[in-house]
């Protein structure tokens, strides 16, 4: 599949969740004071900072300030995205740069928190011969089209004066792209946690490239269809709220909660651990700072601008012209009150 083809195939998608999102209601139903019988359903994928929802959940935090909520867990990561995007969920853990796509289309979203920022977590995970990114030219590389990491391995080549055209492009989830590289069918994966480690442990690949060397450009957020903000903002701030007393219990009980993490993702301790570590679980301080605007990428709407500028330059989304309106910082600011 060609790339212009490709190009189009996202734009077709987008077009269908967008007429799905006008025929369709999320799953909770809201009222005007901001309460509701119904949990608030939060989606989620197989990444290190959004395993955390479940440390929240297990330590009893959401049961500690009223609110009731459904974990709804996706084991492909963009299967969240469009259910996100038609309402099929209330929320959903993603990261900046794939909030945006929707955003073009014009599907109202909010996002509401920064659960963490990438700091190795996604990487090219290469054949132990390769020593530069030039030296994948040709060479067979696998990533799921559109998502976050294919923006990793875009940024990568554009570094390094490539582009899609140089390498021998193949679109997989990460799902079946570690695999495939395990079985030597590519010569290089891109992938995120923990499916990184396991492609390196067991495929005995290297790190090639990774999020580290771009700091800031994946910040993980929790995004709400900005009705579900409008309905349920008391809701809302208590998971908020529960959210940060969860990484305050991690912080004091670190051991623990990584095992009970482990588990959750069925891998071990130790491996759950180089995950973590390779993330930057985010304070309410430094939500606080990510919601002012700034010229780094240590600000969201910049990054937003950024991202979105180099996006459009591929014909993968259409034009934004705000990038502050779909950032909502009280429930950080209110937890910073409290």
């Amino acid at each position: 599949m060609g790339r212009n083809t490709r190009q189009r195939v996202i734009m077709g998608m987008l077009a269908v969740m967008l007429l799905l999102a006008g025929c369709s209601s999320t799953t909770g139903s809201g009222t005007s004071d901001g309460g509701s019988s119904d949990p608030v359903t939060i989606a989620l994928s197989p990444w290190p900072g959004w395993y955390m929802w479940y440390a929240v959940q297990e330590k009893g935090f959401f049961e500690k300030h009223g609110v009731e909520v459904k974990l709804e867990f996706f084991p492909v990561y963009s299967d969240s995205l469009q259910a996100l995007a038609t309402g099929k969920v209330d929320a959903n853990s993603q990261t900046l740069s794939d909030t945006l796509a929707p955003l073009s289309k014009g599907i109202p979203l909010k996002a509401v928190l920064v659960n963490d920022n990438s700091h190795g977590g996604d990487a090219i995970v290469s054949r132990p011969e390769f020593e530069t990114i030039p030296d994948l030219k040709g060479k067979t590389v696998a990533t799921e089209l559109g998502t976050v990491d294919h923006l990793l391995l875009l940024t990568a080549l554009d570094q390094h004066g490539m582009t899609e055209r140089d390498i021998n492009f193949v679109n997989m989830t990460v799902n079946d792209a570690g695999p495939a590289f395990i079985a030597g069918n590519t010569d290089a994966s891109v992938l995120w946690e923990p499916f990184q480690t396991k492609a390196v442990n067991e495929g005995q690949g290297k790190v090639l490239f990774s999020s580290a060397d771009v700091p800031g450009l994946i910040p993980d957020l929790l995004v709400f269809q900005e009705k579900v903000v409008q309905e349920r903002p008391e809701d809302i701030q208590k998971i908020v709220d529960a959210w940060f007393e969860g990484l305050a219990y991690f912080e004091d009980n670190r051991e623990e909660v990584i095992e009970l993490l482990a588990k959750q993702a069925e891998t071990t301790p130790e491996d759950f651990e180089l995950g973590i570590d390779s993330i930057r679980l985010f304070s309410i301080e430094e939500n606080l700072a990510a919601f002012q605007p700034g010229d780094s990428y240590t600000s969201l709407s910049y990054t937003a601008e950024k991202t979105a500028a180099f996006l459009h330059s591929l014909d993968m989304i259409d034009e934004i012209d705000d990038f502050e309106s779909f950032l909502d910082p009280t429930f950080v600011q209110a937890a910073g009150r409290e």
